[in-house]
């Protein structure tokens, strides 16, 4: 018997590695025998580092860069043997390194994950693949371009202090310092969202009030990121503030695609094609996927369709556990998923379910194990 076990990270609770183990652990203890193939998931955010070493070796890598709000914060990608770095913003720019009380959207920066490019680089990575998620910023990618060589003038010749509320004083752009290296390294953009720049589907107006934006700071920084695209558009004669995915991560998807070239794909495709998850599926008995919460909206991107897809096309059954269930989760048995269970066995606090997730994941996998030999026994 062959199973993969291809799971996303539960957040704030277990990694997708973790959550893969435990998800095994039940398994063989109905099935001792079973070949459990582990195929740790991430959708391009927090934890697509360690998802893709996990499945596919490499080495992880630390390095010291600026946070969201300047400070220094220790930061983590991954380089794989053939010349590959994996890195993804959150580790640099993300919203859990700035706590609640200290988070300004108007000023974060996104330098950090511009320092982190240049770490690969430096490193010699011939290809880059860039996760977008989790940012704690708004600054449309401009502090990433800063540290990759970038200067943002207003009329005085001044450059402007980080963060997107600033760009409303961009005058001129200066290129003359971007690193030549860029022009020969391939760039792949890993995101879930196809949001445009500006606008009411744009980066300020859909993902600025989850970072701590008013209302008014929404239409501040939209106002801001327009007036960048503008500057940017009469400097370079191209505008892609309306690319899908050009809102992503507070607007950094917009400075990838106009200033580093990168392609963009679906997360979860990256992590699966770097994770070979097509051929361990390939000859399966049966697929288990899941992540933290499923509902409707894990149609649009989200790691387990992502699986689902795969397995479709090699005629493999899928089974979701996910710690809730949602509005509609129903929808995802459209899209190639067999059946979805929820870890919580009864009344519990968030907190409680939280810590206990790896003791469910368990139960549940192994109380699936059971039904499945009866099913095979029918």
């Amino acid at each position: 018997m062959k199973i993969v076990i291809a799971p996303d990270s539960f957040k704030e609770s277990l990694s997708a590695p973790d959550v893969a183990a435990a998800i095994a652990r039940g398994w063989q203890q109905v099935y001792p025998e079973a070949e459990c193939l582990l195929r740790p998931m991430a959708d391009g955010g927090e934890g697509t580092v360690d998802a893709v070493l996990a499945a596919v070796g490499g080495e992880r890598r630390e390095c010291q860069v600026h946070g969201p709000l300047g400070d220094t914060v220790t930061a983590h990608w991954g380089w794989l043997d053939n010349g590959t770095a994996v890195i993804e913003m959150a580790a640099a720019s993300g919203l859990h390194l700035v706590p609640r009380a200290q988070r300004d959207v108007r000023r974060a920066s996104s330098q950090g994950t511009g320092e982190l490019i240049m770490q690969a680089l430096d490193a010699g990575a011939r290809r880059i693949i860039l996760g977008l998620g989790g940012s704690a910023t708004n600054d449309a990618g401009t502090g990433l371009l800063k540290a990759l060589g970038i200067r943002f003038l207003d009329k005085q010749g001044h450059e402007l202090p980080p963060g997107g509320a600033a760009l409303a004083q961009l005058d001129q752009l200066d290129l003359s310092g971007l690193d030549v290296r860029l022009l020969s390294a391939q760039i792949e953009v890993a995101a879930d969202v196809d949001n445009p720049l500006c606008g009411a589907r744009g980066a300020s107006a859909i993902f600025g009030p989850q970072k701590g934006a008013t209302p008014e700071q929404v239409a501040e920084l939209d106002d801001a990121l327009r007036h960048f695209a503008q500057v940017v558009a009469s400097t370079l004669g191209e505008n892609h503030a309306s690319f899908p995915g050009a809102g992503a991560a507070g607007g950094l998807g917009f400075a990838a695609r106009t200033f580093l070239k990168a392609g963009f794909r679906p997360g979860i495709e990256l992590v699966a094609e770097l994770s070979a998850l097509a051929d361990a599926v390939d000859g399966a008995d049966l697929v288990i996927t899941g992540e933290g919460r499923m509902d409707a909206q894990t149609l649009h991107g989200k790691t387990p369709i992502g699986v689902a897809r795969i397995a479709r096309k090699a005629g493999v059954p899928v089974i979701a556990l996910s710690g809730s269930l949602g509005d509609d989760y129903q929808a995802l048995y459209k899209a190639g998923i067999e059946a979805a269970f929820s870890l919580v066995p009864g009344p519990l606090s968030l907190e409680q379910a939280m810590s206990d997730a790896a003791t469910e994941l368990q139960a549940r996998s192994c109380d699936i194990a059971r039904l499945w030999r009866v099913a095979r026994q029918v």
